[in-house]
């Protein structure tokens, strides 16, 4: 069976000169081995693109981490220059991919600024910098050099019971990683809340009556797909969902 094409988002890089659309390797192989598909980067192009004719070519989309934060304008509130960076060609291309992708059915999976960008994308807002906010913990990277420790599993959130991310790793709390300063604030139109942390901050939504698979979480599961299973086990349900999805595209 050929295995499902899955379009990976891009974040936009100027480097010697040049503008580089980009995704981190981990994600690549995360799709690669995790999900047994093939990834392909989805340059952000914005309104150049014709989405839906791109859309008719995949069978999954993962929305990506990345330094970069969503511009606050898009949900109402003022951009400054302690928020960023920014990604403005980003933000043009993944919020109307996720909206169509979402009602074509098409499997979505989205992660840390993927999970931000579903939630705006829908209508809702952000909160920046919550390690300032009152009763919330510090969720940004450790400082350090090496990438296992950034990326270490640091804390538990709790799994919401009958929820599609307890279908997939179960209803028992599980352990996972944290790389954020900014965390969803309004849920967007359709969004339920999955799993929260300890102080309350979301972790993990989905979208309520949505015609294809769509996980979001706030954490990386990317990192870990090889050793940790709730990781394997989120790639692996994305990966099934792709494969249901083409084999319904095909027929």
């Amino acid at each position: 069976m050929t295995k499902p094409l899955i379009l990976v988002t891009a974040d936009v890089k100027a480097v010697d000169g040049y503008n580089w659309h980009a995704a981190p390797s981990t994600y690549l192989k995360a799709v690669l081995s995790g999900a047994d598909a093939l990834p392909v980067i989805l340059p952000s192009l914005g309104a150049e693109m014709d989405i839906d004719s791109i859309l008719d070519r995949v069978d999954g989309i993962l929305a990506t981490g990345s330094r970069s934060n969503v511009n606050p304008q898009l949900y109402g509130q003022e951009a400054s220059e302690a928020n960023g960076p920014y990604d403005p060609e980003r933000d043009a291309t993944t919020l109307p991919l996720l909206r169509r992708a979402i009602e074509r059915g098409i499997p979505v999976f989205a992660i840390c600024r993927g999970m931000q960008e579903l939630n705006v994308a829908f209508g809702g807002s952000l909160l920046t910098e919550i390690q300032e906010l009152e009763g919330r913990a510090d969720h940004r990277a450790p400082q350090a050099e090496q990438q296992d420790e950034r990326f270490r599993i640091s804390h538990p959130v709790d799994v919401k019971p009958g929820s599609q991310l307890g279908k997939v790793v179960g209803e028992n709390p599980i352990e996972v990683n944290s790389l954020h300063r900014q965390a969803l604030g309004d849920l967007g139109r359709g969004l339920e809340v999955e799993a929260k942390a300890a102080d309350g901050t979301i972790e993990a939504v989905s979208v309520t009556g949505s015609k294809g698979y769509v996980v979001a979480t706030q954490w990386h599961p990317e990192y870990w797909v090889a050793s940790d299973t709730p990781s394997k086990k989120l790639f692996q349900a994305f990966g099934d969902a792709a494969r249901d999805y083409a084999a319904a595209r095909k027929a």
